[in-house]
């Protein structure tokens, strides 16, 4: 017989999946925030185990770098990187390789969510002027965003999630899938530019006009320092005994005092559904743990520190971001790895959940966010369209992924 706890899961990953249910008005973060609070209701947590349930160590991280995105947004920063990189492109296959190392490098320190939020109408733009299609440009930008923010823990949510709940350090974490992410970009642009060799036949001149952005020079002379004393810190902070979470919160809290933007304004521009919607999964899977379902997968069906175990681990990864996305299977796959796994392992979840994103349209939250923004600028990318790219950078990097991460585990252990 189902317990309660089991139920109230089955009930909000439903949601989750399904997103359109008949007589709810249900999205991702509706749905985690029901389950939440359903667990308190019905007594499976009470009200001071779900608020202990809630890593606030990731919420503070996530937190500190969404206002640091938003002030740098704000001043231009995501613009002025674009423009100083994307204008060295003389044709359409230099264009494309740009676009990928851009996205895909910018992606790696800062979410890759906000990365492709801005930059999808600054490709678009540029499509367009140069009288190019911005599709084949559109997709390469979807998966080098996924593919790029793997390398770091500061890459995506799911990363945070792993990087916090692991404790590798940032340098090691970037040491061992920055390989990965690299080849996988070049990947990339070898499946676009040959799916889409119509497009890359020709010599046409790159047009990109600096008068489309808008610079804050002045406010970028605090933002920008800030940002990359943040990063340092990244790497160097555990010498210091400064945790990830701090550096960001200490950088976010530098950034509005000395930016040019107003606090209030940048206060009110962060992700506070997706906050919220972080929190109330940590509440959902804890609830989840009591039925002790967890608890035997863990003690019947470990993930071994090995070749098996990265295998397995790089297949449910594939499989579960397609039904119920990246960062609400990452959630539920913390306890099972949190008493047993190397550090290898809990890499090797930190790739393949986020290449496996890259399988469809709905695999990845950036995904949903380049479609979507495209569509407002009247440029359309359907699911088939998506589909055969992505499925075939999503096998060729997932075979990437598991190759490296099994020479890194003979090397290293």
């Amino acid at each position: 017989m189902l317990s309660a706890a089991t139920i109230i899961f089955i009930i909000t990953y439903s949601g989750i999946i399904f997103t359109r249910l008949p007589w709810v008005n249900v999205d991702r973060p509706s749905a985690a925030f029901f389950g939440a609070v359903s667990m308190i209701l019905f007594g499976i947590l009470s009200f001071d185990e779900a608020i202990a349930a809630i890593d606030f160590n990731t919420i503070s991280l996530l937190i500190g770098m969404m206002i640091i995105i938003t002030v740098l947004e704000l001043d231009g920063f995501f613009a002025f990187v674009a423009y100083q990189t994307i204008k060295f492109a003389k044709n359409e296959k230099s264009l494309l390789l740009i676009i990928i190392f851009t996205t895909g490098i910018s992606s790696a320190f800062l979410v890759n969510d906000a990365v492709v939020l801005l930059y999808t109408p600054i490709v678009i733009s540029i499509c367009r002027n140069s009288n190019i299609n911005p599709v084949p440009y559109l997709i390469a930008e979807i998966l080098a965003s996924n593919a790029g923010s793997a390398m770091t823990i500061t890459g995506n949510p799911q990363n945070m999630l792993i990087g916090i709940s692991s404790g590798i350090h940032y340098g090691k974490f970037m040491l061992h899938l920055a390989p990965i992410s690299i080849l996988s970009m070049l990947a990339i642009y070898l499946v676009i530019k040959i799916l889409y060799k119509e497009n890359f036949k020709g010599s046409k001149t790159i047009k990109c006009d600096i008068n489309l952005y808008k610079f804050n020079y002045a406010s970028m002379k605090f933002s920008v320092p800030i940002f990359i004393l943040v990063i340092g810190l990244f790497f160097t902070g555990k010498i210091l005994g400064l945790s990830i979470p701090l550096i960001a919160l200490v950088g976010a809290s530098l950034i509005l005092l000395l930016g040019k933007i107003k606090p209030s304004v940048v206060i009110s521009r962060v992700d506070w559904v997706l906050i919220i919607f972080f929190a109330s999964l940590f509440i959902v899977v804890r609830g989840f743990e009591t039925s002790g379902i967890i608890e035997h997968i863990v003690a019947n069906w470990p993930i071994s520190n090995d070749l098996k175990g990265i295998t397995i681990l790089h297949g449910i990864s594939l499989i579960l971001s397609q039904i119920i996305s990246n960062v609400p299977f990452t959630i539920v796959m913390l306890p099972i790895l949190k008493n047993s796994a190397g550090d290898l392992i809990w890499l090797s979840l930190a790739s393949a959940s986020t290449l496996a994103g890259n399988a469809t349209i709905l695999g990845a939250m950036a995904n949903l966010i380049v479609i979507e923004s495209a569509e407002k600028l009247k440029v359309k990318i359907s699911f088939f369209e998506f589909l055969k790219p992505g499925l075939i950078v999503t096998f060729l990097s997932l075979i990437i992924s598991t190759v490296i991460l099994y020479i890194e585990l003979l090397i290293f252990g």
